[in-house]
């Protein structure tokens, strides 16, 4: 099975983007917004404000998600910008609560080609 591999979605302009024009669903941990860019790839993107804790607790959080979707990456549809939210109950939470609000926020969004739940 082939897939391609994911960017991250760094400039801010691509973020406005994404906000503006596309959907979004939240749970305890995190928002996702989805929005499809017409290309074969997918393009990350993760934000933690200053309001989730200082440098070392927002880097770790950003490295628990980045994990999370790359160990996932090969069931994520392809074609996407996803940009995906820490809220302030992340500093607290374990690998494992990341990465089902992840997998979670994917499903809602119906962006996942396989269910293995």
């Amino acid at each position: 099975m082939s897939y391609f591999f994911s960017e991250s979605l760094k400039k801010n302009i691509d973020f406005q983007h994404v906000y503006r024009n596309g959907k979004s669903y939240a749970n305890k941990y995190l928002v996702m917004y989805v929005l499809e860019n017409n290309t074969v790839k997918n393009r990350l993107g993760i934000s933690v404000s200053k309001k989730v804790g200082n440098s070392v607790v927002r880097h770790k959080i950003t490295r628990l998600i980045r994990e999370s979707y790359r160990l996932h990456e090969n069931i994520f549809n392809s074609g996407l910008d996803i940009v995906v939210i820490a809220r302030n109950n992340a500093s607290s939470a374990s690998y494992w609560k990341i990465e089902s609000a992840l997998l979670h926020l994917a499903k809602l969004h119906q962006i996942i080609k396989i269910y293995f739940y």
